[in-house]
């Protein structure tokens, strides 16, 4: 296990060759881009750095307080320079599946104010189909119920509630999140992801489809720099 973690900090430490000094960042979530944070908070505190972050989340906004990263809300962010944030899953395509960790809605807000987008994961997130890991979807509270109906109805699809109905796992922003199961089935995350946002009641979805420029990978031989061909950064 000792050897997956070594993995996952130095990806979260090489993601670190796109950041500049002057940068506004947007700060991801999860287990791999807490070592991007990390590091980010050392070069700003013994580098010289200055940037500005926005968090994610409010597991990331008390890392990046707790390191003297400046920060500021996504309110006031106006166009970020890059997004450094993690993925449940990645295709050959750079679509994205993402929201495992609750802060699927911040975090697409934020990958869509930023001029680029980098993902930090191991190699296990890498699938030639998105959809074995349960494709999140952030809700209103008031309307779960009807739309993991209407959900299963289209799709024809199991719609989980998270954490269940007697204690609902409740996002940053006071959502519920229904989890998926839509296996590998998700060839086209982009219209999916049209079909979902269609349905009363959801906030977003947990497809990021055109916003990932490059992942930083982690792999049993060492970590891997992936760069979109399509991308912002070719």
């Amino acid at each position: 296990m000792g050897g997956v973690e070594d993995l996952k900090r130095e990806a979260g430490i090489r993601a670190c060759q796109f950041v500049q000094d002057g940068m506004r960042l947007g700060l991801g979530t999860g287990s791999t881009v807490r070592y991007t944070i990390l590091e980010i908070g050392r070069m700003v505190s013994e580098g010289g750095f200055e940037v500005v972050g926005v968090p994610t989340s409010e597991a990331t906004r008390e890392l990046a307080e707790s390191l003297g990263i400046p920060l500021i809300p996504i309110s006031e962010a106006g166009r970020l320079d890059l997004t450094i944030d993690g993925a449940d899953e990645f295709d050959p395509r750079f679509s994205l599946i993402k929201g495992g960790g609750g802060a699927l809605t911040r975090e697409k807000e934020v990958a869509l104010l930023s001029d680029s987008m980098i993902v930090v994961a191991d190699d296990r997130k890498k699938v030639e189909v998105l959809g074995e890991f349960d494709l999140p979807i952030e809700v209103k509270p008031g309307y779960w119920s009807d739309v993991s109906t209407a959900i299963s109805s289209m799709c024809e699809v199991r719609a989980s509630l998270r954490g269940g109905e007697l204690a609902p796992y409740t996002t940053d922003n006071g959502g519920y999140i229904l989890d998926c199961e839509f296996g590998p089935t998700i060839t086209k995350p982009g219209d999916l992801e049209g079909k979902l946002l269609s349905i009363e009641g959801v906030v977003d979805v947990g497809l990021f489809v055109g916003l990932c420029d490059a992942v930083v990978m982690a792999t049993d031989s060492g970590v891997e720099t992936i760069v979109n061909p399509v991308g912002r950064l070719s």
